[in-house]
């Protein structure tokens, strides 16, 4: 009697394992994709940080924000923000705005993740008391 109920739950364990470790290892996989979303999405915001605050200070020349923070970008962020690119688009004469934008590694093919990050400061003027 033993025997014939012990046969009737081979493979039972096996089966669970196959269902149970690929949903884990999707779930690991999510949360490594999250991560260097995250870094990526940082990193960006660092840049045009970098951006602001060089574009800012008085007399600079024109495009200096965001070659900056494109420059930044490329040294601190090299394995998760890729093709990074930046702009100056929205400055106005008393507000600098830098955006810089690049792409997410992916862990699963096709898809394609962007960031997008912007950072405003004032312009440095010099004004008599």
């Amino acid at each position: 009697m033993r025997r014939a109920l012990g046969r009737a739950d081979a493979g039972a364990l096996t089966l669970s394992y196959v269902i149970i470790v690929p949903v884990f290892l999707a779930g690991l996989m999510v949360i490594v994709q999250a991560s260097v979303w995250y870094l990526a999405r940082e990193a960006a915001l660092a840049a045009a940080r970098q951006g602001a605050d060089a574009a800012r200070v008085l007399d600079a020349a024109p495009g200096t924000g965001p070659r900056t923070a494109v420059a930044f970008a490329r040294s601190a962020a090299a394995g998760y923000l890729l093709r990074p690119a930046a702009s100056a688009a929205g400055s106005t004469p008393g507000t600098i705005e830098v955006t810089v934008t690049g792409t997410v590694p992916s862990l699963i093919p096709g898809l394609t993740l962007t960031v997008s990050q912007a950072a405003q400061a004032p312009a440095e003027k010099f004004t008599e008391p």
